[in-house]
């Protein structure tokens, strides 16, 4: 009953506030004149926000480090954020599945735009496991990343053409920075011989990260943490842990361990023993202010981590 109620407290909320923003948005002051107030979901489209507005824009990030966008739920507080932006940046493919209904009431009345939904779809994953819909954890790919974030930079400089030169150079600093990021992760992943890259993880958040450098990721959870791992997913997972001498697994930010230590758990009862190799970040950055809290610091400590315990953990 409290979800329904909280559901339906949103829906009017939104209902309630249409005609009034409606006119609002109609009467919209300069943006050329002050900061562009702008809301996203997950960090990492904020993070691009930040890189590529720069001075010129205000950044509201919904969901902070540890969170899941899988299991989020817009709160009547993030309903008045949204209300009050210029602009509102989500990733889409239904990452943040359970504000789906919001954006599609907002979108009658400001920008709202699902970077990740820019992307050509010859460029996008459809795992089985997803049931026919693509994977929408494409922030994993660097190079896919630099495909998704143009249209920030679009955005930016159809709301506020005055700057457009700003965006337009803060634009290609990030995307300079975002091919360097790609080199290194390529140098780094070839340290591990190819039959040796093999990604454990607690969900397959991972799918564009294995396709882009040449890893086998399996995932206990499936694309969404919505669903549960089950004791044949554990044991099976384990089977493949002992066949490929795999030394290390890996836990994720925004999800709980208790999946992966039971897969631990399982493997040491077959008389072998895998390690769990570090704390990789999936669906949410680190802590702000620390280079993990950013994304080109938060993929570097991925594939660091990653590397770093399957080439110690084989010696």
């Amino acid at each position: 009953m409290l979800k329904l109620f909280a559901a339906g407290f949103i829906a009017t909320l939104l209902i309630q506030c249409s005609s009034q923003d409606s006119q609002k948005d109609l009467a919209r002051q300069d943006l050329s004149q002050r900061k562009i107030n702008v809301v996203t979901t997950t960090g990492m489209v904020a993070d691009a926000v930040k890189n590529i507005g720069g001075e010129r824009v205000d950044v509201i990030a919904l969901m902070g480090p540890g969170v899941d966008p899988h299991l989020y739920k817009a709160s009547e507080g993030d309903v008045n954020r949204m209300q009050n932006a210029d602009v509102i940046f989500y990733n889409g493919l239904h990452l943040e599945g359970k504000m789906s209904e919001i954006f599609e009431r907002m979108t009658s009345r400001k920008p709202t735009v699902a970077i990740a939904e820019k992307i050509e779809k010859q460029f996008l994953l459809t795992p089985p496991e997803f049931k026919g819909n693509y994977d929408p954890h494409i922030w994993f790919d660097v190079n896919l990343w630099m495909k998704a974030i143009p249209i920030i930079a679009e955005t930016l400089i159809e709301l506020d053409s005055l700057n457009h030169q700003e965006y337009l150079k803060n634009y290609k600093a990030y995307l300079e920075k975002l091919k360097e990021l790609h080199t290194y992760v390529m140098q780094r992943a070839d340290e591990v011989p190819s039959d040796q890259r093999a990604l454990i993880t607690a969900h397959d958040a991972f799918n564009y990260f294995g396709h882009a450098y040449g890893f086998e990721v399996r995932g206990l959870q499936g694309i969404s943490t919505a669903s549960e791992a089950g004791t044949a997913d554990v044991q099976n997972l384990a089977q493949f842990i002992l066949d490929k001498k795999i030394p290390a697994i890996f836990v994720e930010s925004s999800v709980p361990p208790r999946s992966i230590e039971a897969l631990q758990a399982a493997v040491r009862s077959r008389n072998f023993n895998v390690e769990i190799g570090g704390n990789l970040f999936s669906d949410a950055m680190g802590d702000e202010g620390t280079p993990q809290g950013t994304y080109l610091g938060m993929v570097r400590h991925n594939i660091n981590t990653i590397v770093d315990a399957l080439i110690t953990r084989s010696l």
